[in-house]
């Protein structure tokens, strides 16, 4: 190729390319657009509270044996109600001389409309939701029928079958919206619940990845490491099993490295506070803990310190930086927080008591235990003295000496 040529190719391409950039720029796109909102004004919800039945517009639906129908609706089905002859009324309907035929949406399903409303009686908007409140029907929702409402009827059980074929062309990459999102193995398991999976799945599904390694017998029956879920029932005639893929066997030894840096990660599994408790339990019956369920935190000798002036030791600190991490435990159904089972003035004696209070607390202030009974201050400062209120005396004593 001479050099002649090679600036006629380079002349030719910067030429495509400029009237590429200046029909975008312009807005001369060739793009088709993807609904019908740009095409012709419409409302659903309109047309619903004039109590019109959908076939009405939709003439052909009725009759309609395969999605390659043309299901919206013509000219002549709107000319019953509208003066289409007048043209001084497309404005009504038409965007300004734009008279596109409406877009249909090619499918990559099976269905017969005909077999549904005819032959079986049914209803559209039992499968196509939403459209009473929605002017363009892309607009609602449920205007595509989701798989689990199909599964009303198409369950094995009642009418129809479940089988993909019988409704889906293809079933190459045949995945659920929801289970492509990139958080759906995290949240999987809160969707087991759920009758939906059996649509697709079997008994047996779940055992593809949660396989079992160790039965429970009577022998193992506390295991010889941690379950990452608790048993399952199989269906299938095989025992209840322990599931050990997402933790390794000695995970026993290493998981309280995992409980105190990744404890976000153990909770989209573990109720953490019941969780924990089957073998760190409070009633010295666990495996792991014979008194109770003890944080290394608690286990340093600065712990707890007692006495006037000495600040309480760690157990303060942590209670002031986080007291509902303490509360996770440290819980009586209700009651008042176990902090007060310490923390409590029963006799009026100043310093005497754990101190709560910083020096001076409240002291230059009118507070509400001077006129309210009920005040929270009297949870703990319970000496018959505080609730006569004499100065002099007990709690009153404080200020009043």
């Amino acid at each position: 190729m001479n050099m002649k040529t090679k600036q006629f190719y380079f002349l030719l391409f910067a030429v495509i390319s400029l009237s590429l950039f200046l029909a975008a720029f312009n807005g001369e796109s060739n793009s088709v657009p993807d609904n019908n909102k740009s095409v012709i004004k419409f409302s659903h919800q309109f047309h619903l509270e004039m109590d019109l039945d959908c076939v009405a517009c939709h003439t052909g639906v009725s009759e309609s044996t395969a999605l390659t129908d043309r299901l919206n609706p013509e000219k002549d089905a709107c000319a019953v109600c509208h003066d289409v002859e007048d043209s001084d009324n497309c404005q009504t309907c038409h965007y300004e001389e734009d008279f596109e035929p409406l877009i249909q949406k090619s499918s990559s399903l099976i269905f017969n409309h005909q077999f549904h409303i005819t032959s079986n009686s049914m209803e559209c908007q039992s499968c196509h939701k939403g459209l009473e409140s929605v002017a363009y029907s892309f607009e609602s929702a449920g205007f595509i029928p989701g798989m689990d409402n199909c599964y009303t009827c198409h369950n094995n059980a009642s009418v129809a079958s479940n089988a993909c074929e019988s409704c889906h062309i293809t079933t190459v990459d045949l995945i659920p919206l929801d289970h492509k999102s990139v958080s759906f193995m995290d949240a999987h398991k809160f969707k087991a619940n759920d009758a939906d999976c059996a649509m697709c799945h079997d008994n047996n599904f779940c055992e593809s990845c949660h396989v079992a390694t160790i039965e429970i017998t009577e022998s193992n029956k506390s295991g010889s490491f941690y379950t990452p879920y608790s048993p399952h029932n199989f269906v299938d005639g095989t025992k209840q099993q322990q599931l050990s893929i997402v933790h390794d066997l000695n995970y026993r030894m290493t998981h309280g490295i995992d409980a105190k840096g990744k404890t976000q990660d153990c909770a989209t599994c573990h109720q953490i506070e019941t969780f924990c408790a089957q073998c760190h339990n409070s009633t010295g019956k666990g495996d792991f803990a014979l008194g109770g369920f003890v944080p290394a935190s608690h286990t340093k000798t600065s712990f707890l310190a007692l006495g006037v002036g000495s600040g309480g030791g760690e157990h303060a600190l942590l209670a002031k930086r986080d007291i509902e991490s303490c509360a996770s435990c440290h819980d009586l159904d209700g009651a008042d927080p176990s902090c007060v089972l310490c923390h409590v003035d029963n006799d009026g004696i100043k310093g005497t008591n754990p101190r709560t209070h910083e020096r001076n607390f409240m002291k230059s202030v009118e507070g509400e235990w001077h006129s309210d009974f009920g005040a929270v201050c009297f949870n703990c400062h319970t000496d018959a003295a505080a609730m006569a209120k004499v100065k002099g005396q007990g709690f009153c004593s404080y200020c009043h000496n």
